[in-house]
């Protein structure tokens, strides 16, 4: 698994992400945005709701700058709005969270940064957070692009000693939020951000004590309720526990148990033919396998498709020899909501007695691992 801050933060477009659950809204959380961006295009822009309210999407007129939105929020929750195509690699550039009430947005695109929104006192919040931590994320900035470049020119000591640095501003960030979260404990903001900083691959010594640490009705929010889900799963998978059992249909549609590879050291391996980064690893994969198999390594592969056809394609065109099985439910795998998984690719590397010996393995670290397990 990529360790490191940096890394993690150069992979973040390489997971395939699952979607959120969505809830229904009451008559009495509306709200209307009122926009006036320059530099927007007439036509269509839309607002992507990043929690639970309204649906994932909603859409509307735009012209000369100008747009209205209405809907509902029980909960404030994060937002982004934009419009066809990608502004800096970003899909949805103007964020912030949206709660019932009547919120005004002015800016312009080409400094969507500085877009200011109004009429949402978690907004408001959410940007004094951002404030205080505004030197350590343009530090980080600037050494993700070196990185970046170092990465690209081959310059591996350059790059080893970039990643180090930016590690070291990881956890400084990672400190700022736990301690905003301490003393912020009935906070929108610090749910969100024990959410998002810490839900995603989560270690329970780390998440537990910062989601126990939140007052009761964050803890009920949506962001609270993905958060404990989050923190259950990553219990039930954490290092040195059982892995959860479990029965899917393989190929040819026979069950298949993950009690009958006990006795090999295996890897659940969960990917899907649609994911590009899962098919881009792939030949990692296969590469350790290859090396590994004749000494008592598996891999028992958790599809995450919903076409059968399609599935099948990608099995034989990245050569992947090992055991596949699917309930072809996409995002909605029983296997993948027992794990915990919220995206892909992602593995479990079990030992011959079925415990849980690593997690999230790519790249090298997968093959670093099985050669200390099997030399």
């Amino acid at each position: 698994m990529i360790k490191t801050f940096l890394a993690a933060a150069v992979a973040l477009t390489g997971l395939c992400s699952g979607p959120a659950t969505h809830a229904q809204s009451t008559q009495d959380s509306a709200y209307t945005i009122t926009g006036k961006v320059e530099g927007m295009t007439d036509g269509w822009v839309w607002l992507y709701h990043r929690g639970v309210e309204g649906g994932p999407m909603d859409s509307t007129q735009v012209k000369d700058g100008s747009f209205v939105f209405k809907g509902y929020a029980r909960q404030p929750h994060l937002c982004g709005i934009g419009q066809t195509g990608y502004v800096d690699g970003n899909r949805f550039p103007i964020s912030f969270f949206l709660q019932a009430g009547e919120l005004t947005i002015t800016g312009k695109m080409s400094a969507y940064n500085d877009v200011v929104v109004t009429g949402s006192p978690v907004q408001d919040e959410y940007v004094r957070f951002q404030a205080g931590q505004k030197d350590l994320e343009s530090s980080k900035q600037k050494i993700l692009a070196a990185f970046r470049a170092a990465n690209m020119a081959h310059r591996r000591h350059e790059a080893d000693s970039l990643e180090k640095e930016y590690d070291k501003l990881g956890e400084k960030t990672n400190q700022y939020v736990k301690d905003y979260v301490a003393a912020h404990p009935d906070s929108y903001v610090s749910i969100y951000e024990v959410y998002d900083r810490f839900g995603f691959m989560p270690e329970v010594p780390v998440l537990g004590p910062l989601f126990r640490g939140l007052s009761p009705a964050m803890q009920a929010t949506y962001y609270g309720q993905q958060t404990r889900t989050a923190l259950d799963a990553a219990e039930r998978t954490d290092i040195g526990q059982p892995a959860p059992g479990f029965t899917q249909p393989g190929v040819n549609g026979k069950p298949v148990t993950l009690a009958s590879f006990k006795g090999k050291y295996v890897l659940v391996d969960f990917w899907a033919s649609w994911c590009g980064p899962c098919r881009r690893e792939n030949p990692n994969v296969v590469k350790a396998y290859k090396k590994f198999h004749s000494k008592g390594f598996a891999i028992l592969g958790i599809s995450l498709d919903d076409n059968k056809a399609r599935w099948v394609e990608a099995i034989q065109k990245d050569q992947l020899t090992w055991t596949q099985v699917s309930d072809l439910k996409g995002w909605q795998n029983s296997v993948a909501d027992l794990y915990g998984v919220r995206g892909i690719p992602m593995n479990f590397l079990l030992d011959k007695d079925g415990k849980i010996v690593a997690r999230g393995l790519r790249g090298e670290d997968l093959d670093k691992k099985l050669g200390e397990l099997l030399p």
